[in-house]
């Protein structure tokens, strides 16, 4: 069971501290769980973990695809690896290990990638992913996650550490606002409607979904009733959901901080057209581009991933 904050204008903890936090209070009671970083200890405060843990700590350097296939070998001696890196570099760099070396071995690996699209700020183009999900949802029988908050990343942290498989998530390393009350319970694989509507469904993920929500209730007021999804689960969707909530609507759009191919809005568009169900829809996200430089206000600013970006989308999507 989930319960929203009253006031989303108030940020939670640094999302890396979270992922930290979290690993360092599973360690207390599952000696198996073990954290690996690319030399970027410092930025994703992985530092704490060699602080505290040092014989459960690996420090690999910038040598990505080395450290997925050490988190592998460490995944065949029983071990339950948490590695990080920033986003383009744990899934682009290391793709091929994490393919062969994790999924099609069979073994287990907790990706976190952070910093992901907009969230790079001044690191620029080269540190940019919009095709992170897109990747790794291509990865047979991976679990790919874009936690909203803290609290929505600290639950999926704790439940990815029993069990087996690849997995993805993906955040912000810097402090977001919060959305969710803390002691919230979710179910992976399976969609939150945050906010009921009658004329639009709004699908979103990551941080975007408190965007999304700021559109929602603007439109309301002039009008327009919009219901919003919390998909924070990319893989495995949850197709049901789709299916009992998009039926009747006047539109449907998806949002999200991710290229609009292979992301969220892909996944949806593969159900509504599987389905034979005809909406009127649009996938909002970063078109065929590459990222640059600037500050994260900018970037989002820049790739048109505002809540007033949104709304315009919502406008002209109702008003074909």
């Amino acid at each position: 069971m989930f319960k929203l904050v009253s006031d989303r204008s108030t940020n939670g903890r640094d999302m890396r501290l979270a992922v930290v936090q979290t690993i360092q209070d599973l360690m207390k009671t599952n000696d198996k769980i073990v954290a690996l970083e690319a030399d970027l200890g410092g930025a994703s405060k992985f530092t704490d973990i060699q602080k505290t843990n040092p014989d459960r700590f690996v420090q690999c350097g910038i040598a990505e695809a080395d450290m997925i296939g050490i988190a592998s070998g460490l995944s065949v001696e029983g071990f339950i690896p948490f590695v990080h890196t920033f986003a383009p570099f744990s899934v682009r760099r290391a793709l091929d290990q994490i393919y062969l070396s994790g999924a099609y071995a069979k073994n287990t690996l907790n990706i976190y990638g952070s910093d992901p699209g907009f969230c790079v700020g001044a690191n620029g183009g080269t540190h940019t992913t919009f095709e992170d999900m897109a990747i790794m949802r291509a990865i047979p029988n991976t679990i790919v996650i874009d936690p909203v908050d803290d609290v929505q990343l600290e639950w999926c942290i704790r439940q990815l550490a029993t069990m087996e498989g690849v997995h993805y998530f993906r955040a912000n390393r810097k402090a977001v606002r919060q959305f969710y009350q803390a002691g919230s319970e979710f179910t992976l694989g399976k969609g939150n409607v945050v906010k009921e509507g009658k004329d639009v469904c709004i699908i979103a993920c990551g941080q975007l979904v408190n965007d999304a929500m700021d559109a929602a209730l603007d439109l309301e007021e002039k009008g327009i009733s919009c219901e919003v999804i919390d998909m924070f689960t990319i893989k495995p969707l949850d197709v049901d959901l789709l299916l009992k909530e998009i039926p009747g609507k006047k539109a449907v759009v998806t949002f999200e901080n991710h290229s609009v191919i292979g992301g969220l809005g892909s996944a949806v568009s593969e159900v509504l057209a599987e389905h034979g169900i005809a909406v009127p829809f649009k996938r909002h996200g970063v078109e065929d581009c590459f990222g640059q430089v600037g500050s994260t206000d900018f970037l989002q600013k820049e790739f048109g991933l505002t809540s007033q970006d949104l709304e315009k989308t919502i406008l002209t999507v109702l008003n074909r």
